[in-house]
Parts: C-alpha cells; sequence; structure tokens
C-alpha cells in the first residue's frame, strides 16, 4: 500500500497501492476483493477506479475508494463506475431489462399519441 488518505468530506478512503507481478493477470473485481480483505472491509464498498500498468513493467498501480457504505458510493459516483464492479453477464441482464422498459415505456406513448389522432 502506496498511500491511504481518508477524505472526510466526501465521507471515504482513497487508497493507492501496487500489486507486484501482477500485469495482465489482474481484473479490477479481483484487486478489489483483494483489498477489501487486507483492509478488513465489505468488497461491495471498495470502488476501483485506476489501475495502470507502464509499458515493460509488471507491477500495476492502483487507486479505490473504500466507502462507508453503498449509498454513499452511489450518492457519489456515476452509475458507470457502479455498473463496472458488477459481473459481465449481470450487468447486461440489467442494462438488456432497462433497454426493454424504455422500450415499451416509448411504444406505448406513440400509440397514445397516434391512438387520440
Amino acid at each position: 500500500m502506496l498511500e491511504d488518505h481518508r477524505n472526510t468530506l466526501l465521507g471515504r478512503r482513497e487508497v493507492k497501492t501496487v500489486f507486484k507481478g501482477a500485469a495482465g493477470k489482474l481484473r479490477k473485481t479481483e484487486a478489489a476483493e483483494q483489498l477489501a480483505a487486507q483492509l478488513g472491509v465489505d468488497k461491495n464498498n471498495v470502488i476501483p477506479i485506476n489501475l495502470l500498468c507502464e509499458t515493460g513493467m509488471v507491477d500495476v498501480h492502483a487507486t479505490f475508494y473504500v466507502y462507508e457504505s453503498e449509498e454513499a458510493a452511489k450518492k457519489q459516483l456515476p452509475r458507470y463506475r457502479l455498473l463496472r464492479k458488477m459481473p459481465k453477464a449481470d450487468r447486461k441482464k440489467l442494462l438488456d431489462e432497462e433497454k426493454a422498459v424504455k422500450l415499451k415505456a416509448k411504444q406505448a406513448a406513440t400509440a397514445d399519441k397516434g391512438g387520440k389522432k
């Protein structure tokens, strides 16, 4: 762990760390789980922000935000950051359901518009 800074204004910890020899082998979700285990916090409260690997180097420099609750993270972070934590299949399913709901609403709106004329 390189740096552990508490941001009291936003109610989170900003953690910078290095994963030795993990270039190309580490996913964001796995890195978040490892950090959560090390810090002793819930893995759902750890949000991976940035994983960087320099060309020719095998170390991964990472930045994480550790929130006290998921609700605080939802208030402050954009939605896509939270969606990236989800497994790919679950994320796709959620987005497809939302698209279907929007499509049905749009079709209902056009049907109502057409019926009024």
